[in-house]
């Protein structure tokens, strides 16, 4: 299937709302959209850490912070 917009003649707030409508579409069917069996191993491998203390939650100002420092 090959579907053509017109995105050199679109507006910001045009190819925003196509953007909106796509994500709502997807978010509303799930069960079409099977995750990675490596999306499992890496939830896994993070509940283990939380579990043994090796990692912890954050509130996201820090995490962000965090991001900013590692990639500065």
């Amino acid at each position: 299937m090959s579907i053509t917009v017109p995105l050199k003649s679109m507006s910001f707030e045009e190819k925003i709302q196509i953007m909106e409508l796509l994500w709502d579409d997807l978010c509303h069917g799930p069960d079409a959209i099977e995750s990675p069996s490596w999306h499992k191993d890496i939830l896994v491998e993070r509940e283990r850490a939380l579990n043994d203390r090796d990692d912890e939650f954050v509130d996201w100002e820090t995490a962000k912070s965090n991001i900013k420092k590692k990639i500065e």
